[in-house]
């Protein structure tokens, strides 16, 4: 409203429809209620009445839907109802989950302020706000039709003969008129806000809002894993090839050349083309192991267990291949579970354990070290929840001092594809 194009919007036209239409609404509410409650409280007594007083009762959910679908001429947000759904299918289920619900008598409640209090004025506003100054904006019309040239009757409260008291007349009915749709706008803003707060649901848009942000995280894991696949793939089958080549050749070269400074500098090359070699094939399976994209994960845990400076015994039965995201997240979880038991469990000894039962993925990391693991202190098991807990899985840690420690992964997937077993 505050905006310089508010009058040459839509919405002083969206505003008066809304209210327009609340009057009319509400008038029918009214005439509907009265009429529903006196024949059926004058029935009630030989119970041919008691249809209609529950229709009364119930009277609010249909008013409610048809305010919710009002509400989109001012209000953009989306609305929901907060009514649940039927055990059972029905009209007698129905008529049980709606007598039940909180949700209902508020809605009846709602109807009642809306049939005796809230529609007067929805039709005091239009008519102050936009009747009055289209008559007086008028007048002029009146005077050359119905006055014959010689007066008009404006409002129906005072006569004007001259034409430049009719003319100023018509002018202050223009500026009232613009004066009206801020009017308008103000008093569409409060009513919708009333019947917002009344009617909507702020628990299902506080869901619907944190499915949504559930979903948009979801894409994001499955974005990174993709991005991740994708920077692996473009080292392994580029800079790792490349590499390869440049080894091979200085081996060659070193191999033909005689034995001085030459030589001396190409074994110098090898080597380091070698451990740079090394270092991108560890930066490559830190990435995203390609291990783990070919063979899945009872292998890529079993081959981490391998790189593992502590022994590890690995028990992991997989009836199939998890998601993608479901799958990098257990992996690199097990990843750095075994990276703190060689760094600092002081452990002689893990084990990595895991299934799959009713629609959850589980993995245990148990290590026979000091205990006393911190997961506060950097070792970098919050991240980890928290990408557990963008996939709606939980990472628990015991470590009581003295040990042992135990890691335990859960993660919600179903499994798909051929078995992946390492026992």
């Amino acid at each position: 409203m505050s905006r310089p194009g508010f009058l040459l919007s839509a919405w002083p036209w969206r505003s008066a429809a809304y209210l327009l239409t609340g009057a009319v609404t509400g008038a029918a509410a009214l005439v509907g209620t009265v009429t529903a409650a006196a024949v059926g409280g004058a029935l009630a007594l030989v119970l041919v009445g008691l249809p209609l007083l529950v229709l009364v009762a119930l009277g609010g959910v249909p008013l409610a839907w048809v305010e919710r679908r009002r509400l989109r001429l001012v209000d953009g947000r989306r609305v929901s109802g907060r009514h649940q759904m039927p055990a059972a299918p029905g009209l007698r289920a129905w008529l049980a989950t709606r007598l039940r619900e909180e949700a209902t008598w508020r809605e009846l409640g709602y109807l009642l302020l809306f049939a005796g209090v809230l529609w007067p004025f929805d039709a005091l506003a239009v008519t102050a706000a936009v009747l009055f100054p289209l008559s007086m904006a008028a007048a002029p019309l009146l005077m050359a039709t119905v006055g014959g040239g010689h007066e008009a009757k404006v409002l129906k409260l005072w006569t004007v003969t001259t034409w430049p008291a009719v003319f100023g007349v018509a002018v202050l009915g223009v500026l009232l008129l613009g004066a009206g749709a801020y009017l308008l706008g103000a008093t569409a803003g409060a009513r919708a806000g009333l019947t917002r707060l009344l009617i909507a649901s702020r628990e299902g848009e506080l869901g619907a809002r944190v499915v949504e942000l559930a979903r948009s995280r979801a894409r994001l894991v499955d974005a990174f894993e993709a991005e991740r696949r994708r920077i692996e793939r473009d080292l392994h089958d580029g800079a790792q090839q490349r590499l390869v080549a440049l080894t091979m050749a200085l081996g060659l070269a070193r191999l033909d050349a005689p034995p001085g400074p030459l030589a001396d500098q190409l074994a110098k090359a090898h080597d380091e083309a070698g451990a740079a070699l090394t270092e991108l094939r560890e930066l490559i399976h830190g990435i995203h192991p390609k291990v783990l994209t070919d063979y899945g994960l009872a292998a890529a845990v079993a081959d981490a267990a391998e790189r593992c400076a502590v022994p590890v015994d690995v028990d992991l039965k997989l009836p199939g291949r998890p998601g993608r995201a479901v799958e990098a997240a257990a992996y690199f979880a097990v990843c750095e579970a075994l990276a703190n038991v060689a760094r600092h469990s002081g452990a002689g000894r893990a084990r990595v354990s895991g299934g799959h039962r009713d629609g959850r993925l589980f993995l245990e990391v148990c290590d026979d070290g000091r205990g006393g693991a911190d997961p506060s202190a950097g070792s970098g098991l919050t991240g980890l929840a928290d990408r557990v807990s963008v996939l709606d899985g939980r990472l628990a840690l015991t470590s009581p001092p003295g040990g042992p420690t135990l890691l335990r992964v859960e993660l919600p997937c179903e499994l798909s594809g051929t078995a992946d077993r390492c026992a």
